[in-house]
């Protein structure tokens, strides 16, 4: 397995691949890894490199929009059924004091 970060594979990089980190703003580190943030190409380091692709792995995968769309329809459905008001319990009664 090669390392391509390491040694001779960083060594005809500018300041030998060392640098600022784009996200956590470690100065004086390696930032060999280029990702897109905010729509620019940014150099970041080993640390914030794993950390988003931690994030990228846990997040939630996306819902289809086919399951969603029925979804929506059944609440509109539900809805003029739930408009008839149900009796409110009345707001706490103040408390009486015992007359002396």
């Amino acid at each position: 397995m090669s390392k391509n970060h390491r040694g001779s594979g960083i060594r005809s990089l500018p300041n030998h691949g060392r640098g600022t980190c784009a996200i956590c703003g470690k100065t004086d580190i390696k930032v060999l890894y280029e990702k897109e943030i905010n729509g620019q190409n940014v150099n970041i380091c080993k640390f914030c490199n794993a950390h988003l692709k931690n994030e990228a792995r846990n997040a939630p995968a996306p819902a289809p929009a086919a399951e969603e769309a029925p979804a929506a329809e059944a609440p509109a459905e539900e809805a003029p059924a739930q408009e008839a008001p149900a009796e409110e319990a009345p707001a706490e009664a103040p408390a009486e004091t015992p007359a002396e």
